[in-house]
């Protein structure tokens, strides 16, 4: 696995349409948790808020993955319906847009469930 410095360093990785689409991810959840900081965790892009990892996200071969651990793939199970899912993982395929709106939802989702268990 490669060390990268930072999302910016992983970003700058791809080809042009792909590096589209994880700035788009990267807009979305910056815009949906200001508050999150970013990191490179487990060779990927990272949003952590208030020292928890929050969502990943890393392009494959034929798909990008979106990791919010698996309350947010359970919480909007039936709105993946279309997409390929398990544990704590969602394959949104490289040939289909992404669904940004879902993925802004899942991101405020996962904050409002970490700002919980860090109050308690």
């Amino acid at each position: 696995m490669r060390a990268f410095a930072d999302t910016d360093e992983y970003i700058a990785t791809f080809p042009a349409d792909i590096r589209e689409k994880l700035q788009g991810i990267r807009a979305v959840i910056r815009n949906a948790v200001p508050d999150a900081e970013e990191a490179i965790r487990y060779g990927m892009p990272t949003f952590r808020l208030s020292g928890s990892n929050l969502v990943h996200f890393a392009a494959f071969r034929d798909h990008l993955g979106f990791f919010p651990t698996p309350s947010g793939v359970e919480k909007f199970l039936k709105e993946l319906s279309a997409y390929q899912t398990s544990k704590g993982t969602i394959q949104f395929p490289l040939d289909k847009p992404v669904p940004y709106d879902l993925v802004e939802r899942i991101a405020r989702f996962r904050a409002e469930e970490t700002r919980k268990k860090k109050k308690v």
